[in-house]
């Protein structure tokens, strides 16, 4: 499967252009926000279901395979969700309850709909040890179990994924594999870990992606491509930083204003389909590629690590225009 993240105006169907590509040239979907904690349940008791209700309509109308995300994560959860009513942090009793309620709520409105669930976003360090997130703190490391366990419990017939970035690098990738062969030891319902690829022009390597791949595939997982896309421009942070910038926007970090030149168009077509034939080396072991975004305008990457750049990471430009990547992508296709 080949798919794209959309933003609510090419689910609510007002960015005609993009609705025409992702209809045409995709066949999953993922939500950019609408599913995360804070949209879906910025209140204790309240619910926002309107745009999420549309986004899953909208793949429903095209008989496509809906992903959600996510469920768990460390950003864009509200405070409240650690707090009680006096402000103070909550018990971890009570935190898992509050998590099993939001899961039951969220899944089960969207059972035998929303086909596969991200259940636990970027739960690691960049040296694979366990982030230190609120959900670690006061539950402890079982929060993921408890997370996938609630999810399955849900929505028996889902798909349920953990996803993170950089698990190329050799030390998170090793705590990945630790995590997920103690998940997979214990029981826990989990089916395939989402690699986001948020990759650069030079890194991963292809030998890299390879190996990252590999290793998930050993223990039995399926592995997805989630969140794909090539950051083409000068990066002032080591891959996958955890933080903006907040430094002023000079020519020599923002060279491509109005265009991106040819040579660059044919670097990244290189680029991607370098990747493209490591996923296909590995066909049989990955399910989903999808793109983080549908056109070069949509992308977050005009704003990280830093606001107010111009970017080109995907396979169709600020015009609906294809790049000439999506043909070295084709090139790289295995015969069915």
């Amino acid at each position: 499967m080949i798919g794209a993240a959309l933003n609510p105006r090419q689910f609510f169907e007002q960015d005609r252009r993009a609705v025409e590509i992702v209809t045409t040239h995709f066949n999953t979907i993922t939500p950019e926000n609408v599913l995360k904690w804070a949209l879906v349940q910025p209140e204790p008791e309240r619910y926002d279901f309107k745009a999420a209700d549309r986004f899953v309509e909208f793949g429903e109308k095209r008989g496509m395979f809906i992903v959600g995300h996510t469920l768990v994560w460390h950003n864009q959860t509200p405070a409240w969700v650690f707090q009680d009513a006096k402000g103070n942090a909550l018990d971890r009793e009570s935190l898992l309850q509050r998590l099993r309620e939001h899961i039951f709520t969220v899944v089960g409105r969207y059972k035998g709909r929303i086909k596969g669930w991200d259940v636990v976003n970027e739960a690691l360090n960049q040296d694979g040890s366990m982030r230190q997130s609120a959900w670690f703190k006061i539950i402890g490391e079982d929060y993921l179990a408890k997370a996938f366990e609630f999810a399955h419990e849900a929505d028996p017939s889902a798909e349920l994924y953990y996803n993170d970035y950089d698990l190329e690098l050799p030390a998170k990738r090793a705590g990945a594999v630790a995590l997920l062969k103690k998940l997979k030891k214990s029981g826990v319902p989990v089916h395939a870990v989402g690699l986001q690829n948020h990759n650069l022009m030079d890194w991963p390597s292809a030998a890299d992606e390879d190996a990252t791949i590999g290793a998930f595939a050993a223990l039995g997982l399926k592995v997805n491509i989630t969140e794909l896309d090539v950051d083409v421009l000068p990066r002032t942070t080591k891959p996958g930083a955890d933080y903006p910038v907040d430094a002023p926007v000079t020519p020599q970090l923002n060279p491509y204003v109005d265009h991106l030149p040819d040579t660059m168009q044919l670097a990244l077509a290189k680029r991607y389909a370098e990747l493209f034939q490591v996923y296909e080396k590995h066909r049989n072991e990955i399910d989903r590629v999808t793109f983080w975004g549908v056109g070069d305008g949509d992308s977050w990457l005009n704003n990280w690590p830093m606001k107010g750049r111009t970017n080109y990471p995907l396979l169709f430009d600020r015009y609906g225009r294809v790049k000439p990547a999506l043909a070295a992508i084709m090139s790289t296709a295995s015969a069915p």
